[in-house]
C-alpha cells in the first residue's frame, strides 16, 4: 500500500533551514565578538606599551632640559668667573706695572734731561720736560725705544722755551709713548723660569 505524506514537509523544511541560519548566525555573531575583542584586547596592549613608552620618553626628555638648563646656568657662572679672573689678573698685573714704570723712567733719563710732567691715560704716557740740546731729546728717545716696557715712542716736539730763564736747559719737548700690556701671571712665571736658566 502506498505511503502518502501528508504533513506539511516543506514548512518543516523551512523552519530547518530557518533554525539552521540562526544557528549559523548566532555562531558567526559569537565567533565575530571573540575576534573583535581579542583584536581589540591586542590593539588595548600595544597602546598602553606605547604609552609607557612615551611617558618613560617624556620622562627622560623633562630630565634633559633640567641638565641643558643647569649646563646653561654652569656656563654663565663659568663666564662670570672667567671674566671675574681676568678683572683680577689685570689687576694684579697693573698693581705693579706703576713700580715698574718709574723705575724703567729712572733708568732711561740721559744726562742733561728733566722731565717736567708725566701724563698716563690708560696704556698712553705723555711726558714733557726741557732739555740741554735735541741729540739729549734723541737719545731719550734711543732709550725709550730700547726699553721693553715702552712701545712706539713719538716725538711731539722740541723747541726753544719761550721763556729763557733755564739757561741750562733751554729747551721744552714733549714725547708720546705706549706702555705695553700688563703681563700676566703665566707670563711671568715663564719669564722666571726662563731667568732661572730653562730650557
Amino acid at each position: 500500500m502506498a505511503r502518502i505524506n501528508l504533513l506539511p514537509w516543506r514548512d518543516e523544511q523551512r523552519r530547518e533551514r530557518q533554525r539552521q541560519f540562526m544557528l549559523t548566525l548566532l555562531a558567526t555573531t559569537m565567533l565575530g565578538a571573540v575576534l573583535v575583542y581579542m583584536v581589540g584586547t591586542v590593539y588595548d596592549q600595544r597602546i598602553t606599551h606605547q604609552q609607557v613608552r612615551n611617558d618613560l620618553i617624556k620622562s627622560e626628555v623633562r630630565k634633559l632640559v633640567l641638565r641643558i638648563t643647569r649646563i646653561d646656568e654652569l656656563e654663565r657662572t663659568r663666564g662670570r668667573l672667567i671674566s671675574r679672573k681676568q678683572v683680577i689678573e689685570r689687576l694684579q698685573a697693573s698693581r705693579s706695572i706703576t713700580v715698574e714704570l718709574l723705575d724703567n723712567l729712572a733708568k732711561s733719563i740721559p744726562v742733561g734731561v728733566t722731565l717736567i710732567t708725566i701724563e698716563q691715560q690708560g696704556s698712553s704716557l705723555m711726558m714733557t720736560g726741557s732739555s740741554q740740546s735735541n741729540a739729549r731729546v734723541s737719545a731719550y728717545l734711543r732709550e725709550l725705544e730700547q726699553n721693553e716696557l715702552f712701545r712706539n715712542p713719538q716725538l711731539e716736539f722740541v723747541r726753544s722755551a719761550p721763556v729763557a730763564n733755564n739757561t741750562i736747559e733751554p729747551y721744552q719737548f714733549s714725547i708720546s709713548v705706549m706702555l705695553r700690556p700688563p703681563k700676566t701671571a703665566e707670563e711671568d712665571s715663564f719669564d722666571e723660569f726662563e731667568d732661572q736658566g730653562g730650557f
